[in-house]
């Protein structure tokens, strides 16, 4: 049996990770201190032999010492995330996605954890405006958020060649799904919009519409952690190898994987999508226009992702694209919003 500790595990990602990981035999972690994520989440995992929820803070280096203490892996979801959040507050982005990140690398090196899986980010890619984005190919980033996405890479390189910590990262591509929060000033698009098609309103679409995202279902992300987590050491460091051998002399050669489906939806299809969906439930949304702005400040243009190295290493294959993904999330937003 193989212990898992997932931060944020009461989290959009963390609890769908949760659910999984527990579903599949394994014994559960969750640490989390309730900021983001909610209890209601892994309300059907409380009571279970096999899961264990903790309420605290990665912010906390004893937090993050007693809750990893006998864990196999490290699934680290924890993060303050939003591009407009970081912006508005850099400071409190910095101190839970950066300090909190290192109180987990230093916790589960000196418990000897055997691997540290985390949640990177595409934001990393920055001003980069190479299509699809390859690992090894970034720009400058563009946003506090994505500083701190990088800097998180960089530490776990650190750690892996200074400590010999197996570390994988794994840079999400727009993620979405169930139990994705559509409340509060930082929602990400597809609950934002779907809870006001919903409410028979008309969504913000910022810009013209035509930016466009490698939108990823959380299913997909699921299997990237189970790969990351569990494919053998020896397995992953000999392909790894393979691929590393095959780049640039000067590229960097990390353990650091896009996980997304490779595709390319803009905002002005993903709107008529969303609206196409959850028509079916109710055929009033189907007439509902939406209301364009000015875009954000920190928003990259456009964004698809390479998998190939993801495939090839991990042996990922994404089961859900874009549009299957949206039917599902508004089948679930239907039946758990109204």
């Amino acid at each position: 049996m193989t212990k898992i500790i997932i931060t944020g595990g009461a989290g959009f990602i963390g609890s769908n990770l949760c659910e999984y990981f527990v579903g599949e035999g394994f014994d559960v972690v969750c640490l989390d201190n309730l900021s983001t994520g909610f209890q209601r989440n892994i309300e059907h995992l409380l009571g279970k032999p096999s899961f264990r929820f903790v309420e605290g803070d990665i912010r906390d280096l004893d937090t993050c010492r007693r809750a990893v203490e006998g864990c196999d892996v490290v699934l680290h979801e924890a993060a303050l995330g939003s591009v407009p959040r970081s912006i508005n507050d850099p400071i409190n982005t910095n101190a839970n996605n950066v300090d909190g990140f290192l109180n987990m690398l230093v916790a589960a090196r000196d418990a000897g954890v055997g691997r540290f899986v985390y949640a990177a980010s595409s934001s990393t890619y920055g001003d980069s405006k190479a299509l699809p984005k390859r690992e090894h190919l970034i720009g400058r980033p563009l946003s506090p958020y994505a500083i701190t996405k990088l800097v998180d890479e960089l530490y776990a390189n650190v750690f892996s060649n200074l400590y010999g910590m197996e570390t994988v990262g794994l840079r999400y591509f727009n993620v979405f799904g169930r139990r994705q929060d559509p409340n509060g000033a930082y929602a990400a698009v597809i609950p934002l919009w779907v809870k006001a098609l919903m409410a028979h309103q008309s969504p913000f679409i910022n810009g013209d519409g035509s930016y466009s995202r490698d939108f990823t279902y959380v299913d997909n992300v699921i299997q990237a952690n189970w790969r990351a987590a569990l494919t053998p050491s020896d397995v992953l460091q000999s392909r790894l190898a393979e691929y590393n051998a095959k780049l640039p002399e000067d590229a960097p050669r990390d353990a650091v994987f896009n996980v997304a489906y490779g595709g390319n939806t803009t905002l002005n299809e993903l709107f008529a999508c969303l609206r196409g969906n959850l028509s079916r439930f109710d055929g009033a949304i189907g007439s509902i226009e939406p209301t364009y702005r000015d875009n954000r400040p920190g928003d990259i243009p456009h964004s698809q992702a390479s998998i190939e190295k993801a495939r090839r290493v991990l042996g990922y294959e994404p089961e859900y694209d874009a549009l299957r993904g949206f039917a599902k999330a508004c089948e679930w937003y239907w039946n758990n919003l109204r």
